[in-house]
């Protein structure tokens, strides 16, 4: 309920049972998923045709939500404004006798609105020495692709079965029909592991299509930029560790992540747009509530999505912040990794005041 998330923490506003799907549509990785699975879509005369929209044809739910219950929409702004470090996206940070660095919230998406970046963030990226994402790989996205899927135990079911032995008939028949939706075949992805086929239904189409014409998202255009003008790009962990997070989790939640992404269908538009328009206004906190409202009484159970919130996130909060500390220690660095990687009291922002350096909200 909106009412339970009074703590400061991010994990005081992990999701009821209900809302990992949705979770996983905005926390997943999808900087891997777009790497991966736009590799294969784009294989497909359908989704390099056709105009491409920033808007992806969404509509901004909190805006609808804002007339049709204002008392349910303060309720998510009220719980958002309880999340630790949940206002803004570009953060600044300090340490005496070193030149400040710079911390970015991302979206792993090529939707020019963001891309445009908050005020001071581009002039902070041009002069910084040291260029900072999630992993490097990205610079060469076709070949990251090929290596991960070169480690089938990344990205693949090793044991021989296929992904239709795990679901019912009535499920695999909605499988079928969803992947031919998405220009792509039971057989194409029948032995890829369940969250990288969900990720498939979870990239918007209009993603895919800018993908397709060479557009890049936020955090590989930064590192492309920098790389093109001579500074170092380093990242913070890699795409194999990422596919390794995600296989980590049971199989029985990726699978019921699956079928729910399934049951979302276009409404993943809607979701992007709400996401990007919380973004573009710097509530990071308000992301999960805002959520909690969107696919209420799913099958997720509590050890579900405690079991995502900590290796997804959590896990990995604790990885960006030990290895940005000895670069962060050289000054003059601009990091950017997703936005809900910078939020409570174990998001990077703590996590690096922590170490001892001073982060300021920069917008």
């Amino acid at each position: 309920m909106i009412s339970a998330l009074g703590s400061k923490t991010m994990r005081s506003v992990k999701p009821t049972r209900g809302d990992i799907l949705l979770w996983f549509a905005t926390a997943f990785p999808l900087m891997l998923a777009i790497l991966l699975l736009a590799t294969l879509l784009t294989l497909q005369p359908a989704h390099a045709e056709g105009a491409v929209s920033d808007r992806c044809g969404g509509k901004d739910l909190m805006s609808e939500l804002e007339k049709s219950d204002p008392a349910k929409y303060a309720s998510i702004i009220a719980a958002g404004d309880k999340v630790e470090n949940g206002k803004g996206i570009f953060w600044k940070i300090e340490k005496p006798g070193l030149k400040p660095s710079w911390l970015l919230g991302t979206m792993h998406v090529s939707d020019s609105r963001v891309l445009t970046m908050p005020k001071g963030a581009a002039d902070a990226a041009a002069e910084a020495d040291t260029i900072v994402v999630e992993s490097d790989e990205i610079l060469d996205d076709k070949k990251a692709a090929a290596a991960l899927f070169a480690n089938p135990s990344l990205t693949m079911l090793t044991d021989g079965s296929t992904i239709s032995e795990h679901l019912s008939p009535e499920d695999n028949a909605r499988l079928e029909a969803g992947l031919k939706e998405r220009g792509l075949t039971l057989a194409a992805v029948s032995r890829m592991q369940p969250w990288l086929i969900s990720s498939s239904f979870e990239v918007t189409g209009c993603e895919v299509r800018r993908k397709a014409a060479g557009a890049k998202f936020l955090d590989q255009k930064l590192a492309t930029d920098a790389a093109a003008e001579g500074k170092q790009v380093r990242g913070l962990e890699t795409l194999a560790e990422q596919a390794k997070a995600m296989s980590d989790l049971p199989i029985a939640l990726h699978l019921k992540s699956l079928m729910q992404t399934l049951q979302l269908g276009d409404r993943i538009n809607d979701v992007n747009e709400t996401m990007t328009d919380l973004y573009l206004a710097g509530n990071i906190g308000a992301m999960i509530p805002m959520l909690k409202v969107i696919e209420p009484d799913q099958k997720i159970s509590d050890d579900d999505t405690a079991a995502f919130e900590q290796r997804i996130i959590l896990d990995r909060n604790k990885v960006m912040a030990e290895r940005a500390v000895p670069i962060l220690d050289k000054g003059n660095v601009f990091i950017a990794v997703g936005a809900l990687h910078l939020v409570g009291d174990q998001g990077l922002v703590a996590l690096l005041r922590q170490q001892g350096f001073t982060v300021t909200a920069a917008n």
